[in-house]
């Protein structure tokens, strides 16, 4: 298919039905034709250019994309038409909905699986164009209104634009993002779309009423996970409405308990509403309603969503998607790129000392800080700025016309900084800031003394953007690097994004998520490249495998596990029974007030700080947040219809907060009792991770949640935890891994006059361009006899050099400024 013919130049698109692979996906291609059909494209006539559906395609589907951006270089603006054709899975699952809600009608669940650049954007548009104007056989409108919720701002433009043309007429598509009343008020008047985005939803949803005798299709973009507990809830209660004029008197209530709206065919007085209808209530919002329709489009489905938007297949029991278009197919056909076939995998060898024999520290938590300070000591990301740097530039940056961009997938946002700091350094100092620049992305502000005195953003970090976002930015030729934390690892589409280099803990639906970034086409871009300094391959291999074909849920989740957990909950002392149920009388009481809950949750409070040891406090705290995620969860599938548990569930959503705080891991004076003493970081090799080898990888429903017992944290000698980390992390170190060697360089420079009177009269930039790499290069050679093989090595290697320069400058630099202020 081609919706330009072009000569030569003509770009043929794949518009094929897929050929199965007999493991629930698809390859490229199509299957052998049905007998009697002929050849393997029968369905282009039969089911494409008959009459009807060649109608629908010109008439609903067709459209020419007008697209007007600036230029980043020249400021100028350019418009660039494209006409959009579906492709064949679009044009199927976009007619198969319609077809299956015309008979259906509302009330009923779809989760469509759809790959990455599989133009969900598109799907979602002609879905919710063609929902909203949709009739049953009775030619009664199945909708009153179409809301779309999206995690992507540019998704609300796209939708107008796409309708719009279809429509040509305005009011058709409503962007809400303002407050409550001006949702309440599109749905009231029947605005055909509404969008909206799940930051505002919760809060919209709070104070919209009177939603009665409507019926609603709900598109979730991505099926967020947020889609799967309290907003979802709060969403149905505020659309669930009556069955009819002679309806059975109901109460509407929010999920603090309190009465927001009461109907029926009498008018009720609250004094006659007493708390077991209140809780039968709520418990029954908490069941689908009939007048709400979802539609979960995502390319990662979990295993609890599947669980709640799969339709269950008769022959297995268990849930599964409605419509399905693979990463397989989709890599197959050439839409997207398979991101793990060029995987470079290193790893990190170190050795602590530890500076004290005799002190006793948690050693569960005493390793997870001696992890933390090894990753973000100034040498380990030195040494990995070095391979970053020269990687991209080696290998990468010629990339696509000479236009690849890399991605920095950093552990936390002092991890970020630390290292858009290092690299800033090193490439001004190697004179690579004249060829590429860096941009980091965190939230908020961010703490690091040995970073510098102020705090650190997003704002003072990127100084020439401007304030504005890092990823318009990085749309210019200039910005070829991106360091993240937390941030644009899912939802980010830049298509000339090439490598990435991975410096985190990355599993399950985040890794795919996350090196997905990659895989988007464009122009000249062949391959992708990732290297990865923390995971596994075959772990990362695991995590791809389960969205490579139609994802498959093992078994389904087990509803008993709240049983088992509130049992457990019950046994752990902290609250009691009669403070339970005392609870759910004031707490379900229609004019009740907040203090006097307070006489309730205070004991239990008090008994969780006081007494439990803090080992089982922190068990019960987690048991008691898996209880509460898992009664959110399961409620939405199964009606308990057990006062029992909604009541624990109203207390201990209200005691949740007050014994969140989490226990502090400052057991460890890392300042003074620890050292990195060795490093080495160690190329392993580059490999392929076949995605099409091996088993079939399913999605594990949950079992056994807060099974677990609380693990006493033992304290140890400090000594002998650092000993058990070497082992672990140590390998075979040399003597020219020693990084006591930094220490006894450090010193030396320390003692020197001369930059001890020009750090005090000049900036760390200055600092670094004056004297200090002579006294360096003077310090290494004086001790060259001693640590032979540490200083050929830095001599040798000049890349080597500059990342201990740029290092050992700032060190010097902040300790010289620490001896004055003093």
């Amino acid at each position: 298919m081609a919706t330009k013919l072009d000569g030569e130049k003509t770009y043929f698109l794949p518009f094929n039905l897929g050929r199965p692979d007999g493991m629930g996906g698809a390859t490229a291609g199509n299957p052998p034709a049905p007998e009697g059909k002929g050849y393997p494209t029968w369905y282009l006539w039969e089911l494409v250019w008959s009459k009807d559906v060649w109608l629908d395609i010109l008439g609903n589907f067709l459209h020419l994309e007008v697209k007007t951006e600036g230029d980043a270089q020249t400021g100028k603006k350019k418009t660039k038409e494209t006409l959009i054709f579906p492709r064949f899975h679009q044009l199927d699952v976009v007619r198969k909905l319609i077809d299956t809600v015309a008979q259906e009608g509302a009330g009923q669940v779809y989760l469509v699986q759809h790959s990455a650049g599989s133009g969900k954007s598109n799907s979602i548009a002609w879905s919710a164009h063609r929902m909203a104007n949709l009739h049953d056989a009775a030619d009664t409108k199945v909708f009153d209104s179409v809301i779309v919720i999206t995690d992507r701002r540019v998704l609300d433009k796209q939708l107008q634009e796409t309708i719009s043309q279809f429509e040509h007429k305005t009011g058709v598509v409503q962007k809400i993002d303002k407050n409550s009343q001006q949702l309440a008020e599109a749905l009231m008047k029947g605005t055909p779309v509404v969008v909206t985005t799940i930051q505002k939803f919760p809060f919209i949803l709070d104070k919209v009423k009177d939603m009665k005798d409507k019926r609603f299709a709900i598109i979730v973009d991505e099926a967020h996970s947020s889609q799967s507990g309290t907003a979802a809830q709060k969403l149905r209660k505020a659309l669930t409405t009556g069955t009819g004029e002679e309806q059975k008197p109901t109460i509407q209530v929010d999920l603090d308990g309190e009465i927001v709206q009461v109907t029926g065919d009498v008018e009720i007085d609250s004094d006659d509403v007493t708390t077991e209808d209140v809780i039968n209530e709520v418990m029954a919002s908490r069941q689908r309603p009939e007048n709400v329709s979802y539609f979960a489009f995502t390319a990662t489905p979990k295993g609890k969503t599947m669980e709640l938007f799969g339709r269950e297949n008769p022959q297995t029991g268990r849930p599964e998607p409605f419509h399905v278009y693979s990463m397989r197919q989709a890599i197959e056909e050439g839409f997207i790129l398979d991101v793990l076939k060029n995987y470079t995998s290193y790893r990190m060898f170190y050795k602590l000392g530890a500076l004290s024999d005799e002190k006793l520290v948690p050693q569960g938590r005493a390793k997870t800080v001696l992890a933390r300070y090894a990753n973000l000591h100034p040498h380990n990301i030195a040494q990995k700025v070095v391979v970053i740097v020269e990687h991209f530039r080696e290998h990468v940056a010629a990339k696509i016309g000479g236009k690849a961009k890399a991605m920095v997938v950093t552990s936390s946002r002092k991890a970020a900084v630390r290292y858009k700091l290092a690299i800033d350094r090193y490439i001004k100092e190697r004179g690579y800031d004249k060829e590429f620049r860096t941009l980091v992305a965190f939230s908020g502000k961010v703490e690091d003394p040995e970073s510098g005195l102020d705090d650190f953003t997003e704002a003072n970090m990127n100084p020439d953007i401007g304030g504005g976002e890092p990823s318009e930015a990085f749309k210019r030729d200039e910005y070829r690097i991106l360091l993240v934390a937390n941030k644009y690892q899912t939802g980010f589409d830049q298509p000339l994004l090439h490598s990435m280099y991975v410096d985190k803990r990355l599993s399950g639906v985040l890794a795919v998520q996350t090196l997905s970034r990659l895989n988007r086409t464009y122009p000249g871009k062949e391959d992708t490249f990732v290297l990865d300094f923390v995971n596994k391959p075959d772990e990362i291999l695991e995590s791809f495998k389960p969205y490579y074909r139609a994802a498959e849920l093992e078994d389904v989740t087990d509803p008993n596990i709240v049983h088992e957990l509130q049992v457990k909950l019950d046994q752990a002392g902290v609250y009691y029974p009669a403070e339970v149920d005392g609870f759910a009388e004031a707490f379900f009481d229609p004019k009740r007030k907040q203090a006097t809950l307070h006489q309730f949750l205070k004991p239990a409070a008090d008994r969780f700080f006081h007494g439990l040891e803090e080992d089982a406090a922190e068990q019960f705290r987690r048991d008691l947040g898996t209880f509460l995620r898992l009664y959110d969860f399961l409620s939405q599938i199964i009606p308990y219809n057990d006062s029992d548990l909604e009541k624990r569930y109203a207390f201990g959503k209200h005691l949740m907060p007050r014994i969140a705080e989490h226990f502090t891991d400052n057991t460890v004076d890392l300042d003074s009792d620890v050292r990195l003493t060795h490093y080495r970081l160690q190329k392993l090799g580059q490999q392929t991770l076949d995605l099409a080898s091996g088993e079939i990888v399913k999605l594990q429903p949950i079992s056994e949640a807060g099974s677990g017992k609380a693990a006493e944290d033992e304290k140890k000698p400090l000594a002998e935890i650092v000993e058990k980390m070497n082992d672990l992390f140590s390998g075979d170190l040399s003597e020219a891994d020693m990084v006591g060697y930094v220490t006894t360089i450090h010193g030396k420079l320390m003692e020197d006059e001369t930059l001890a009177e020009q750090a005090a009269n000049n900036t760390e930039e200055q600092f670094r361009m004056g004297d200090f790499k002579d006294r360096l290069t003077d310090i290494i050679l004086d001790g060259q006899e001693a640590h032979n093989s540490i200083a050929d090595q830095l001599l040798k290697d000049e890349r080597v050099f500059a990342a201990m320069q740029g290092m050992l400058a700032k060190m010097v630099y902040q300790a010289f400024a620490k001896e004055r202020s003093q």
